[in-house]
């Protein structure tokens, strides 16, 4: 009769649990990057009133007799199933699809989570606002002039520096890849009238940088030389309107050209209008492959030492390859044009504003509309995940059974993608829950009748002896 009772207490105290569980689960509905949880139950000990025995030549075989002592929980199971996504729009919420976890540091404390409620604080470290935790990840390093990601190094705090200095950079490298109109007529080579020289000439103009970021015009007018129907004579100016000061010098070779050379060359086409040759001023000629010009120039604003001398600069001139048309200067029948030219300089720029895409790598926009990676969100994955114990705050901590931590960058290992502007929703399902209310009610009730019909025994028990 008391085992009776007991059993049914101990229906009762797991029923009351699984009711805990499923109340976290229904209050949870709403918190973002939530996973519930799932009892599940199991039958306890069992007194033996009589053993099996083997059946005989005349007997069978007897089955045992045992009583159950009730139900205990097998265990509380953390579901990792995708939750919905739910759109903010706000750039530093990010999602993952797929497998991982964020990585959170505090002291040397590691958390994981899949809330990616993510800003930036005062000091521009990318942090959990609403717990302080701070992203770990990659912050980008510059190594001759090159942003590299090196994500075999440990993660480290990420910092965006927001408002940050972006240093001018000298242009070093124009490509020019322009056409030049195989219509256009030859200029006479003795008294030509200014129409003559207006209607062979085209003329196109570049915005360049020298190291101090300050903008500069860079002008080259082709002309077709007389007698030489694919031949152009290319003159190059920096800065027209004060070119008498810039003092523009154009050479091959590996020195810079001196104040006083030659500001012009010659490019030759073949007869199907791609690259053949270049001569600078002073005669000399290119070689087989890339053709490239070194210009120099003096910048007058700047001085160097005390003797108030001015700056010679210089970048190189990429016209193309021999033979070649894509990235090249080519002579054909259509018009003339200069909309594949390009140069690497610029001023300097503030950090405006920074975007995250689905690798999490952390690009920075700045004012003078250059792009530079700042850093790498980390992501880890486990071989057991459901072994993760939870901490609060929607975070997990590693345990004797989750696996150590395997971290690296999205994409890689199993971990999944990125997906700005959106957070991922709990993955409680609201009828799923009510109806596991609902069986959990039902048990908790039958097991409390199991109690009162064991007391309403033992109570005609004790009567037997009125």
């Amino acid at each position: 009769m008391m085992r009776s009772l007991y059993s049914g207490v101990s229906g009762l105290q797991n029923h009351q649990t699984r009711m805990d569980v499923i109340g976290n689960n229904i209050a949870n509905i709403n918190t973002t990057g939530f996973k519930r949880g799932r009892v599940q139950f199991q039958d306890m000990l069992y007194q033996q009133l009589q053993g099996a025995a083997r059946p005989t030549e005349t007997l069978g075989g007897v089955n045992p007799k045992e009583v159950g002592l009730g139900m205990s929980i097998a265990s509380i199971d953390t579901i990792h199933t995708q939750g919905s996504f739910q759109s903010t729009g706000i750039g530093t919420d990010i999602a993952i699809k797929g497998t991982g976890f964020f990585v959170l540091r505090e002291g040397e404390n590691l958390y994981y989570t899949r809330a990616g409620a993510f800003n930036v604080d005062e000091d521009g470290t990318f942090v959990n606002p609403a717990t302080g935790l701070k992203v770990q990840g990659w912050m980008a390093q510059e190594i001759e002039g090159i942003q590299i990601l090196d994500v075999s190094r440990n993660t480290e705090d990420l910092v965006i520096p927001m408002g940050s200095k972006d240093p001018a950079r000298a242009t070093t490298l124009v490509n020019f890849a322009c056409n030049l109109d195989k219509r256009l007529p030859e200029i006479p080579a003795e008294n030509p009238s200014e129409l003559q020289i207006r209607q062979g000439t085209w003329t196109t103009t570049i915005k360049m940088y020298d190291t101090f970021g300050e903008e500069h015009s860079l002008r080259i007018e082709f002309t077709k030389m007389p007698g030489a129907p694919n031949t152009w004579n290319a003159v190059v100016v920096v800065d027209p309107e004060n070119q008498e000061l810039t003092n523009t010098a154009v050479g091959l070779g590996a020195d810079a050209p001196a104040v006083g050379d030659a500001n012009n060359f010659t490019v030759t086409f073949s007869n199907n209008g791609t690259l053949l040759a270049a001569a600078d001023g002073a005669g000399n000629a290119s070689a087989e492959g890339n053709i490239v010009m070194n210009v120099a120039y003096d910048v007058q604003d700047a001085t160097a030492g005390d003797d108030g001398a001015p700056v010679r600069q210089g970048f190189t001139l990429n016209l193309g390859t021999v033979g070649g048309f894509i990235n090249s200067i080519t002579q054909f029948a259509e018009d003339s044009s200069s909309k594949a030219v390009s140069q690497d300089g610029y001023t300097m720029g503030y950090l405006e504003s920074f975007k995250i895409d689905q690798s999490g790598i952390i690009t920075g926009v700045y004012t003078n509309g250059t792009n530079r990676t700042i850093g790498q969100i980390a992501l880890a994955s486990f071989t057991n995940q459901a072994g993760l114990e939870k901490a609060g705050d929607t975070t997990f901590v590693v345990s004797n059974n989750s696996g150590e931590a395997n971290i690296g960058p999205s994409g890689i290992a199993g971990k999944g993608s990125m997906i700005t502007g959106t957070l991922e929703m709990s993955n409680v399902d609201m009828a799923e829950s009510f109806t596991d209310m609902i069986v959990t009610q039902r048990g908790f009730q039958a097991n409390s009748r199991t109690i009162q019909t064991a007391d309403q025994l033992l109570q005609e028990l004790l009567s037997l002896k009125r």
